[in-house]
C-alpha cells in the first residue's frame, strides 16, 4: 500500500498540520503580555490543543500496537515499524515541550500575583475586562459573519426560486401548447374522418360510372387550380 494510501499517513498528516498550528500559536503566545485577555486565551486554548494531539497521537500507537502483532499481514516490515515509532515519538516530544512551557508560563503568572497583591488586583481586573472586551468582540464579529451568511444563503434562495419559477412558467406554457395542438389534431382527424366516410358514402350512392366521373371532375379542378395557383 503506497504512503497516499495508508490511513497511518493521512492520519499523520492532519496530526502534523496541528502540531505545526500549535507551534505556530505557541510563538505568538510568547509574544503575548501576560497581563491581557489575549494571553489568558491562548493559554486555555494552547492547552486544549495538547490535550487533543496528545489523545490523537495515543491513538496513533495504538494501530502501531495492533500492526506489530502481525506486521505481514499489514504489509508492513520492522523498519517501518520503527520508523512510525519514531515518528510517534517526536510527536509527543513536541507537544509536551510545549505544554511545559505553558504550565511553567502559567506558573510564574501565579507567582508574580501572589507576590504583589494589590498589583495583582488591579491586573486582575484589567485582565477580565480585556478578556470580556475580546470576547465580546469576537461574538460580534461572529454573528456578523453569521448574518452575512444567512443573506448570501437568503439570496441563493431567491435566485432559485426565481429559476424555479420560470422553469415552472416554461413548462406550463410548453404544457399549453402541447393542449393546443393536441386538440387540433383531434379535432382535423375528426374531420377527416368526418370527410373519408363523406366521400365513401358519395362514392358508393354513384356507382362505377359516377366514381369515374368524380375522378375526372377533381382531375380537371386539380389542373385548374394548379394553373392559377403557379401559371397567373
Amino acid at each position: 500500500m503506497s504512503s497516499a494510501q495508508d490511513p497511518f499517513y493521512i492520519v499523520r498528516e492532519e496530526i502534523q498540520e496541528s502540531i505545526d498550528k500549535l507551534q505556530s500559536n505557541f510563538h505568538r503566545w510568547e509574544q503575548t503580555a501576560s497581563n491581557t485577555g489575549e494571553y489568558v486565551h491562548l493559554t486555555k486554548e494552547l492547552l486544549t490543543s495538547c490535550e487533543s494531539i496528545e489523545w490523537q497521537v495515543d491513538e496513533l500507537e495504538k494501530t502501531i500496537s495492533v500492526a506489530s502483532r502481525d506486521p505481514s499481514y499489514y504489509g508492513l516490515d520492522e523498519v517501518e515499524l520503527s520508523r512510525r515509532r519514531n515518528w510517534t515519538g517526536s510527536a509527543h516530544k513536541q507537544v509536551g515541550t510545549v505544554k511545559r512551557a505553558i504550565e511553567k508560563g502559567k506558573s510564574n503568572v501565579a507567582t508574580s500575583k501572589y507576590q504583589d497583591t494589590s498589583r495583582t488586583n488591579h491586573y486582575s481586573a484589567q485582565d477580565n475586562d480585556d478578556f470580556i472586551s475580546s470576547e465580546s468582540d469576537r461574538q460580534l464579529l461572529l454573528m456578523r459573519q453569521q448574518d452575512e451568511e444567512l443573506d448570501e444563503l437568503s439570496e441563493s434562495v431567491q435566485r432559485i426560486g426565481g429559476v424555479g419559477l420560470t422553469i415552472h412558467e416554461e413548462l406550463s406554457g410548453q404544457e399549453r401548447i402541447l393542449n393546443d395542438l393536441s386538440l387540433e389534431m383531434e379535432t382535423t382527424s375528426n374531420r377527416l374522418d368526418f370527410v373519408q366516410k363523406r366521400v365513401a358514402m358519395v362514392m358508393k350512392k354513384a356507382g362505377i360510372k359516377g366514381q369515374i366521373m368524380l375522378i375526372v371532375f377533381l382531375v380537371v379542378l386539380f389542373i385548374i387550380l394548379f394553373v392559377l395557383v403557379f401559371l397567373t
